[in-house]
């Protein structure tokens, strides 16, 4: 029985030593709690902040609990992400010939990309890469409207302005059965933050780290 205790209290010595050289104070303070009190709860052990894309979800989805308004969302902020890119797209830009046979690739609309992009890479460069594809299918689709629109189908600026419409439309009655005013009427980068919110799930849903 002495030797147990002697054994024990060798024991305890060594383990409070190594916890004093490898641990922060805090770190210890907490350790002490649990081996006097025996509380597997060990508070503020190591508490990690969230990072800055974490925070714009967490007040994002303060506005979109109700199931009904998150399906609304899937399908009009992609399509309202279309159509205004379609329509500052077909906003006239002038022709930069040094450009060559690529002039035609700048238009408005690539200063609006530009600056999205760059905004999603400061927040989650795993969602940047995912938005390139996304924005990547949404300028084939205009490319498309354009050719249509050279066959003698209706103009690409009227189709993404119905789209807009519509799209906006169905966001507000996602947000009148919520209850709440959508997230941009508090902050404008809201608007910027809707397409990265569906993305995040898609990256829950994969097991992907954004």
């Amino acid at each position: 029985m002495q030797k147990r205790s002697e054994f024990s209290g060798r024991f305890f010595y060594l383990y409070i030593s190594n916890v004093k050289l490898c641990y922060p104070e805090h770190i210890q303070k907490d350790l002490f709690r649990y081996l006097c009190l025996g509380n597997s709860n060990l508070p503020n052990m190591e508490k990690t902040e969230k990072r800055p894309v974490d925070l714009l979800f967490d007040k994002y989805a303060e506005s979109h609990q109700n199931s009904t308004n998150e399906l609304i969302h899937w399908v009009c902020v992609p399509l309202i992400v279309f159509s205004l890119l379609g329509l500052v797209w077909m906003i006239p830009f002038p022709q930069l010939e040094f450009l060559g046979q690529y002039k035609t690739f700048f238009n408005w609309a690539s200063f609006l990309i530009a600056f999205a992009m760059y905004y999603y890479y400061t927040l989650s460069p795993v969602l940047f890469f995912m938005m390139i594809w996304v924005i990547g299918l949404m300028s084939f689709g205009i490319v498309q409207l354009e050719y249509w629109e050279a066959a003698g189908g209706p103009a690409v600026w009227l189709v993404c302005l119905i789209i807009f419409v519509l799209a906006w439309i169905g966001q507000f009655i996602g947000h009148k059965i919520e209850g709440k005013k959508p997230s941009f009427l508090d902050d404008i980068k809201f608007l910027l933050i809707g397409p990265i919110w569906l993305l995040h799930f898609v990256c829950k849903k994969v097991g992907i780290r954004y």
